[in-house]
């Protein structure tokens, strides 16, 4: 299984942000949990007893406990320094009106209650016979002053504030000696956020902190860098610096673009260099062509410059020789134009080209027709072969009987008098391989890479007649048609072209 890219999933820097994120949530979800079992402990310590009767009976057992054994207690010290983390509120009436809580904020009513219900105990024990009087103190034993109900009604309050349950009796000793009221209702939250807030938010914020920069350090770190380098190398490559390369390194999709940009990089060289070459021969073929032009043109003006001068005497065969080789540098130069037009038309696809049967064997002997004369002259054989299979051809009769033309009268100029030019034609598989061969001294293994260039001549001496276009022509008419030439030298100059048989 892989991404977009060529990029596995395991290796993906989504996959890789994904897990880290996850890794992140978990070490989240596990400090939530360590928080929350802490502020639980935290907030059990804090409450000695889920139920408000049972915190009130813890309450003043502890402080009847400690007024037993030390009568000269300051309950105020006491009470803040043993229950000031208790977030219930509770309220302490003491014997002469001392009211004593581990928190301000005791409503004024839970006070007044508390006390009430501590001074109605105080008056049921005066009253009780047998009682030790009021501001004696009441028995603990004398519990039996309640019966099954709780005290007589006409003790009972109308409305109590406080509901019993959250009220204890302080016991010192065996007597009464106050009383603890419990707050009802839950602890408010702004207190248990006070409290703990800070030491959550501590831990909340470093864990967070810890986490984003491990993921940024893990995950995004690399990341950074890496996308760091393809944009220096991007800055790098605008400059001009076609070298610029990024590090390959990993698998991910930053990788994968690293790869893509130098792929790139190595693409836009290669023009560069493609544009360089290609403009060195645009002012190598303008010096050529201004150099082909000029030659005619020069000859030309020379001789009618002479032929105009007054003072030049000139008799009528040599004005006729300068008028004739005037007239010849004239259709050279019309050549030179022609050929240039005819290779711009086949090389920027200006030029239709037909598609029909051509008769092999019919076009080899128009070649041998065309350059009889020169043949007969120079007592040079031609020798022409089709085989089985080649003897049609799909294309444009016309141009490929030029681009046969040209290299039988290529291979004609170099082939020695007495000499032999063979035209052969063979079918191999789906391609139809025409043969061009002399018995000439073949071409120098140093000027084949450039004979099929514009204005080349590898003997300029013997073609100083020509324009050195013959060849590039060729070579446009046969990639026209979809095949391919190429020369070599086996005995003399061997020229072959393939053609498709289906273009």
């Amino acid at each position: 299984m892989s991404e977009a890219g060529g990029v596995r999933w395991h290796r993906s820097l989504y996959w890789r942000i994904g897990l880290g994120l996850i890794a992140f949530l978990a070490l989240m979800l596990a400090a939530q949990a360590a928080l929350f079992l802490w502020t639980t402990d935290r907030i059990a310590g804090s409450m000695p007893a889920r139920e408000p009767q049972r915190l009130a009976a813890i309450v003043a057992s502890d402080i009847g406990a400690a007024l037993a054994s030390d009568p000269a207690l300051d309950l105020d010290a006491y009470v803040r320094d043993h229950y000031s983390n208790v977030y219930q509120t509770f309220l302490v009436v003491m014997r002469g009106g001392r009211t004593v809580s581990n928190h301000d904020d005791v409503p004024e009513g839970i006070q007044a209650a508390v006390r009430a219900e501590f001074d109605r105990i105080e008056r049921f024990a005066a009253g009780r016979p047998g009682g030790r009087g009021a501001g004696s103190g009441l028995r603990f034993r004398d519990r039996q002053m309640d019966g099954p109900d709780g005290p007589p009604a006409r003790l009972r309050p109308m409305r109590p504030v406080v509901p019993r349950g959250t009220l204890a009796p302080i016991v010192a000793g065996d007597m009464v000696v106050g009383m603890v009221g419990v707050v009802p209702g839950r602890p408010p939250f702004s207190r248990v956020a006070r409290d703990l807030g800070p030491t959550l938010g501590i831990v909340g914020g470093g864990i967070l902190a810890l986490g984003v920069a491990a993921i940024a350090f893990v995950v995004f770190g690399p990341v950074r860098r890496r996308l760091r380098q393809v944009q220096q190398a991007t800055e790098r490559l605008a400059h001009g610096e076609l070298h610029a390369r990024v590090p390959e390194e990993g698998g991910d999709e930053v990788a994968a673009l690293a790869r893509s940009f130098n792929r790139m990089a190595v693409e836009l060289a290669t023009r560069a260099e493609a544009l360089q070459a290609s403009d060195r021969a645009r002012r190598q073929l303008l010096a050529d062509v201004s150099h082909e032009l000029n030659t005619p043109l020069t000859a030309m003006r020379g001789y009618l410059e002479t032929l105009s001068m007054p003072d030049v005497p000139a008799d009528a065969p040599t004005r006729q020789r300068y008028v004739q080789i005037v007239a010849d540098e004239t259709h050279r130069l019309e050549r030179i134009v022609g050929d240039l037009l005819d290779l711009a038309r086949l090389e920027g696809g200006g030029t239709t080209m037909r598609r029909t049967s051509v008769d092999v064997t019919a076009m080899f002997g128009r070649v041998a027709e065309r350059h009889e004369h020169d043949l007969q002259r120079r007592g040079v054989r031609l020798r022409r072969d089709v085989s089985a299979g080649a003897e049609t051809l799909i294309g444009d009769p016309d141009r490929l009987e030029q681009a046969l033309q040209n290299l039988a009268a290529n291979a004609i100029r170099h082939t020695p008098d007495h000499g032999e030019v063979a035209l052969s034609a063979e079918r191999i598989d789906r391609v139809v391989r025409l043969t061009v061969r002399d018995s000439g001294p073949g071409i120098p293994p140093e000027h084949l890479p450039l004979i099929f260039d514009r204005f080349y001549k590898a003997d300029a001496a013997r073609a100083s007649g020509g324009s050195g276009l013959g060849l590039s022509i060729v070579k446009a008419i046969v990639e026209r048609h979809g095949g391919t030439i190429s020369a070599r030298t086996d005995g003399g100059a061997v020229f072959e072209i393939r053609l498709p048989v289906v273009p």
